[in-house]
């Protein structure tokens, strides 16, 4: 019996589009592992699914009769030197109604420090009717030595909260900032699955130093 070999330039086309197609689909692993991040974020943006704050739109023009309580909780991860707290600590205001708090950083370091900010609300299910039209979150926030900022935030929150029976019981909504070194970090905390977007220049943050 006579086993005939393969042509030598048939075998090494095949190889040849096995490597292409190896390295395409190794490629398309690799993007979409580099996208799941950006994808889910953008999903959580728009549907506030895990407490992820909506993206900020203008207040309505008329604000809802029902009122909401908002508090503000500060916190810092532990190798950061500063001091961060909430300056507003909580407030009460109608629903579609503008509300402006303040939070404060300072460095009690010896030497520059930067840090960058997460933040999220709970209930989680209340994360589609937060809607934050200006902060200081996801912005590099470098500090002196003794340097403190003053970083206000702007929200509404979206009067369909009242009609909706998963969250029309709810008469209190807390808004959680975090301060990291870097997102690095942030990240490997856990903090950025359900985070909140910046949304513009129009929160940054105002410094000033003390001894």
């Amino acid at each position: 019996m006579r086993i005939e070999r393969p042509d030598p330039a048939i075998l090494a086309r095949k190889n040849k589009r096995l490597a292409v197609a190896s390295f395409g689909f190794v490629a398309f692993m690799v993007g979409v592992s580099f996208a799941a991040v950006p994808l889910y974020d953008l999903f959580c943006r728009v549907t506030g699914f895990g407490g992820t704050p909506m993206i900020g739109q203008a207040a309505p023009a008329a604000p809802g009769e029902a009122t909401i309580t908002v508090r503000f909780n500060a916190n810092t991860q532990p190798n950061l030197p500063w001091q961060f707290a909430a300056e507003t600590r909580a407030m009460t205001l109608r629903v579609g109604e503008e509300g402006l708090a303040f939070y404060t950083a300072r460095n009690t370091a010896d030497r520059p420090v930067t840090g960058i900010s997460t933040y999220n609300v709970t209930p989680e299910i209340v994360g589609r009717y937060f809607h934050k039209t200006a902060c200081f979150c996801f912005e590099e926030q470098t500090l002196e030595p003794g340097q403190r900022a003053d970083m206000p935030l702007t929200f509404w929150v979206d009067p369909r909260i009242a009609e909706d029976p998963a969250t029309r019981d709810i008469r209190t909504i807390t808004v959680n900032y975090t301060f990291f070194r870097s997102l690095h970090d942030a990240e490997r905390a856990g903090a950025l699955a359900n985070a909140g977007p910046h949304v513009g220049p129009q929160g940054g943050a105002r410094t000033t130093t003390t001894r």
